[in-house]
């Protein structure tokens, strides 16, 4: 199965470490072998910097007066 997926592209992005992954996973054995393989054959791309979601919100609208 691994010589299938070899020389094909996989993209995974996250807002965690490596490093934070491996409590998400129940068995520390099945853990440790999947992020094994995945991250010494991975090239990771590190960005910091401000959040563009407060900027892709909706606007609030103009506040209405309540009508009596």
């Amino acid at each position: 199965m691994a010589s299938e997926r070899q020389g094909r592209s996989l993209i995974i992005t996250s807002n965690r470490a490596p490093s934070d992954w491996y409590p998400l996973f129940p068995n520390p054995v099945v853990a440790e072998s999947l992020l094994d393989r995945l991250i010494n054959t991975s090239h990771q791309v590190i960005m910091n910097g401000p959040s563009y979601r407060p900027n892709k919100r909706p606007k609030n609208p103009v506040d209405k007066p309540p009508t009596t």
